[in-house]
């Protein structure tokens, strides 16, 4: 290694112990084993329960993943109204609900409806007394059926349109401007009631 110019002199640690500080990974094979043994061993203390939790189908964030869909962590409290399902005996059957979570569009609220619905319509809920059902136990012919435990598959997220002609009314509506009056109607609205109700104080003044 050879030095020029009014340089700073070279220092390299070549006598590190660099054995004593290098990360292995040979208990990777090991671990593969403890995995699935683990699995193996949760299904079996699940018994006929699904091995997962039930969760929405919603899109990704960012314009890059919102082409996706994947699961999302709760149902919301409307979208388990509308499937006619209880929060809190959502809980108990392998639902999960997110409190904080909104729906911003009416198609990705239907579609998680339709989602709770095919669930429910699977669901068999054995009783803890066989000879005392509750409410909402599963009777009769539902308890001696075959059970499935496989989780229900994520929908389709490219669902296309049959090609159709535009009407004049589509062509001729102002998206930009339908926001913006929608827009304003709603962040106005007090204020124009408020105004409107002074002025109806006043006419009624005025005839007096």
């Amino acid at each position: 290694m050879g030095f020029r110019h009014n340089n700073v002199l070279h220092a390299n640690h070549f006598r590190k112990d660099w054995q004593r500080r290098v990360r292995t990974w040979f208990d990777q094979p090991g671990r593969k084993l403890r995995r699935r043994t683990a699995r193996k061993e949760k299904a079996a203390s699940l018994g006929v329960r699904p091995l997962t939790l039930l969760r929405p189908a919603v899109r990704g964030q960012t314009v890059r993943y919102n082409r996706k869909i994947r699961e999302g962590r709760g149902f919301t409290l409307g979208e388990l109204k509308e499937a006619g399902i209880n929060r809190k005996q959502a809980r108990t059957v392998g639902i999960v609900v997110d409190h904080r979570r909104r729906n911003l569009s009416e198609e990705g609220k239907q579609l998680n409806v339709e989602r709770l619905k095919a669930y429910k319509e699977k669901l068999v809920v054995f009783p803890r007394k066989t000879g005392k059902p509750k409410k909402g136990d599963s009777t009769g012919d539902d308890l001696t059926a075959a059970t499935t435990r496989a989780t229900l598959p994520l929908p389709d997220p490219y669902v296309h349109e049959a090609p159709r002609k535009i009407t004049d009314e589509e062509r001729n509506f102002e998206a930009y401007k339908t926001l913006r009056v929608a827009r304003a109607d709603a962040r106005y609205e007090g204020i124009r009631k408020v105004r409107a109700a002074k002025k109806e104080e006043e006419e009624a003044n005025k005839k007096k």
